[in-house]
């Protein structure tokens, strides 16, 4: 950092200046450019620790502008490890963060207290878009609720599996697999069709030899069913208000994540205060 002297009362200073974009340079690099402190350090003939210093003199600024005060609102949790987790909610019209929270775990209350943040704050949620999580959905109750398709096409694999031997699965995987091309009254009526075939079939039952308690043969497949039933109501809710432009995946959002965690992953090691650093520069996309 360059040095300058008064020639009249000799007062040595430098330009804060100069050291507030060496800083953002800094910042830059190391976060979006993907660099280490070793690199840093090596470009600038400085150490590691001069490197850190600087970019710990970076201020964060958690607050998101944006003008738009009624927001659609996908929220989403990604975990980090089995104890620490980020808590999301993303505008997907403008591509933009407004709230986020680092959290243990995905819990109610966590979306609760979003919701009531953005409310103090003048925003007025005219839809969200959720994955599906039980008891989520209550927190946004009033508000108009997309079940993200990728989502829900995904509990139906998680019971029935990507190649079901069952013909009776295999027919209501392909039943799930066309969400996205369809809608509620053609979805429910194939659902219904899929039902009457089945139904003496899913009432089948084993008995537990050793217990003598029974219970349903085909429970995957029971359970599978009951998801598609339970969240059919919200699965075309983009389609009741083509006027809020609401997106039928959580893809904005996952994607977002995706990025997210790429550029967390180049520094490993750093303690919470950095990396909620680092997590709020990329939240607002600043440098």
């Amino acid at each position: 950092m360059q040095t300058y002297k008064c020639v009249g009362c000799g007062y040595k200073f430098q330009n804060k200046r100069k050291e507030h974009c060496l800083i953002n340079q800094l910042v830059r690099q190391y976060i979006w450019q993907r660099q280490t402190y070793s690199d840093l350090a090596g470009k600038y003939r400085r150490s590691g620790k001069w490197v850190q210093r600087k970019l710990d003199k970076n201020k964060i600024n958690p607050v998101v502008k944006i003008s738009q005060r009624e927001v659609v609102v996908v929220a989403d949790t990604t975990f980090f490890s089995h104890s620490s987790a980020l808590v999301a909610f993303r505008e997907p019209n403008t591509k933009k963060n407004i709230w986020w929270k680092e959290t243990s775990g995905e819990k109610t209350e966590y979306y609760r207290f979003g919701k009531e943040n953005l409310e103090k704050n003048g925003f007025a949620i005219k839809a969200v878009v959720l994955d599906g999580r039980t008891g989520i959905r209550d927190v946004f109750k009033g508000i108009p609720a997309q079940m993200c398709h990728f989502h829900q096409k995904k509990i139906v694999n998680k019971h029935l599996t990507t190649r079901p031997k069952l013909p009776a699965a295999q027919e209501l995987r392909m039943i799930a697999k066309n969400i996205p091309h369809s809608n509620e009254e053609a979805l429910n009526k194939e659902l219904n069709n899929w039902f009457l075939k089945w139904h003496e079939f899913l009432k089948q039952k084993t008995t537990d030899p050793q217990t003598g308690r029974w219970f349903y043969t085909h429970k995957r497949i029971r359970s599978a069913y009951r998801s598609l039933i339970i969240n059919l109501p919200y699965l075309y809710t983009f389609q009741r208000y083509p006027e809020l432009n609401i997106p039928n995946t959580t893809n904005s959002l996952d994607g977002f994540f995706n990025r997210l965690k790429s550029l967390l992953n180049v520094h490993h090691g750093l303690n919470p205060k950095r990396r909620y650093q680092m997590i709020v520069k990329i939240m607002t996309g600043r440098t």
